[in-house]
Parts: structure tokens; C-alpha cells; sequence
């Protein structure tokens, strides 16, 4: 099955030009089976999809949810969770990355860094979290390997972190505009009709077929050599996003994910065999 595994779309992302049902209309002539909706901080995306479009149009297609969250510390993380859990907190930018693997993890989801060696900031090995806590990548469950708006510079370094790890890859196009729809992708073994079931895929640790075509027509790209000036404004409103959204975190922190780590279902990530063995905060 062939899938793009991170899509923005305008329903959902400010900075998309793609409306959902152009998106599946190109990738479906490319030969794609389906797509993961992933935009950021939100879900509008897809429930523009669920309440207008599934089953009355392109049900041949196979449109699933995800996210790219902004995280405080760790750049873009891309989320996947069970159908029919919602958590509110998943669109509201800030928290930390560990804050979010435990979430996600104990709700049942499966987590990874988007363009992990692309610009410093927006990528997971750009950032301090991955040099304070390199415990963090055994705790990920994949990694984007391949993003077709990132040099070949970034995805090889992404390539490499993920073997490095023993992680899973995934290709995605990360397309805002109609031209980049359909240039990345990712092959699965099998079918796959919902959340539930890409995400017992990716726990199998299979190696997935990933790959595309560059797209060079991004912002960053056209910026050239003052695109730093772009990655530090985008720090500036993520963390301005941040703290506009910390009582609102708060509250549903309280409500969505009241426990401490680590949770014995995250001893899976962190390597150990047992609880015992485990150094548990006191």
C-alpha cells in the first residue's frame, strides 16, 4: 500500500494551499492508496474530511489522522493515535517532548520526529532535548526518513539517526502546495483501513520501503541563506503559541494526563526488562 505519511492540508494548516480533496484527487493519479492528514497543532484537517467528504467521495481512499505537534523543546513531533481517542491536548502546542511521548504512549499512540535534521528549531536534532536527553530516541517509534522538502544532506542524517537507533522510517512529502503533493511516500506490507491497524504495523519494527523526488520551491529554499532569520521568527511564535496556550494546557493536563513517568508500559521504550530493573522517580 503505498501512503503519504505527512500531508497538510488548507482545512487544517494556515500555510497549506491544498484543499483535502484536491490532495487526494493528485496523490490517487500518482498511485497512492491513502494519506495521513498531519497538521499542525490540529485536527480541522481531517474533520473537515470525516464530516464532508468520507464515505460520500473517494472511497477507494484511505484517509487517516495524525498530527505535527509543536513541542517547546524538541521541534516538530508527528502523532498518531487509536481511532477514537481525542485528546484536546494534542492541539495545543508546548508541552515537552517527554510530556508528549508519555501522553501519547499511555493513550495507546505511536510518535516520531518530523525532518529530524532539517532546520534548528522545527528538528529534533537541532534542538537541546537531544543532546540533554538522548534517552528521548529510544522512546520514538519512528523516525521521517524521508521528507521531500528537506535536502539530501537532512535525510541522509535522518537515514542515519533512524539505523543508528534501530527505528522505523517513514516517507512523507510534508506538501503545502499541489506541486508537492505525491513526491514522497511510503510502501506498506499490508493494508491498512485505520489508526489502529498502521499502528500495529509500525510496532512490528518491519524495515518499510521509503523514498521520492526533492522539491525545491520551498520557503526556506527560496530564502536561501536568510531562512535563519525565518527558522528564529518561527521560534519566536511557536514560544509566543506556547505561552498563550499554558492555562489551557494546564487544565487538560489535569483531565488528559494526570500520571507521572514513567508508566511500566514505557519500559518497552526505555530498554529495560523489568520493573525492577528500572530507575523510577521518587
Amino acid at each position: 500500500m503505498k501512503i503519504d505519511m505527512h500531508c497538510h492540508v488548507k482545512e487544517g494548516s494556515l500555510d497549506s494551499k491544498v484543499g483535502v480533496e484536491e490532495y487526494i484527487s493528485l496523490l490517487k493519479r500518482k498511485g497512492f492508496q491513502g494519506m495521513v492528514i498531519t497538521d499542525h497543532n490540529t485536527y480541522n484537517g481531517y474533520r473537515y474530511w470525516k464530516e464532508h467528504i468520507k464515505g460520500k467521495r473517494h472511497t477507494d481512499f484511505v484517509v487517516l489522522k495524525g498530527i505535527e505537534y509543536d513541542t517547546r523543546d524538541a521541534g516538530h513531533i508527528l502523532v498518531i493515535m487509536p481511532e477514537g481517542v481525542k485528546i484536546r491536548l494534542l492541539e495545543l502546542r508546548g508541552m515537552s517532548v517527554a510530556t508528549l511521548v508519555d501522553l501519547v504512549h499511555r493513550n495507546g499512540g505511536i510518535l516520531g520526529p518530523a525532518h529530524p535534521c532539517g532546520e534548528k528549531y522545527l528538528s529534533f536534532t537541532n534542538t537541546r532535548s537531544y543532546y540533554k536527553k538522548p534517552e528521548l530516541m529510544k522512546r520514538f517509534d519512528f523516525v521521517e526518513g524521508y521528507n521531500c522538502c528537506e535536502s539530501a544532506e537532512s535525510n541522509a542524517g535522518a537515514e542515519s539517526l533512524a539505523r543508528r537507533h534501530d527505528k522505523v522510517m517513514t516517507g512523507g512529502s510534508d506538501a503545502h502546495r499541489p506541486d508537492c503533493v505525491g513526491r514522497a511516500y511510503t510502501i506498506l506490507p499490508e493494508p491498512v483501513t485505520c489508526e489502529t491497524e498502521l499502528i500495529s504495523l509500525f510496532r512490528q519494527q518491519k524495515e518499510l520501503e521509503i523514498g521520492g523526488v526533492a522539491y525545491n520551491k520551498t520557503t526556506l529554499k527560496r530564502l536561501g541563506k536568510i531562512n535563519k532569520i525565518y527558522a528564529y521568527s518561527f521560534w519566536c511564535y511557536n514560544k509566543s503559541g506556547q505561552l498563550a496556550r499554558a492555562w489551557g494546557r494546564r487544565n487538560k493536563t489535569k483531565l488528559e494526563n494526570p500520571i507521572d513517568p514513567i508508566d511500566p508500559v514505557e519500559l518497552y521504550y526505555t530498554g529495560y526488562s523489568s520493573v525492577r530493573s528500572a530507575r523510577l522517580p521518587r
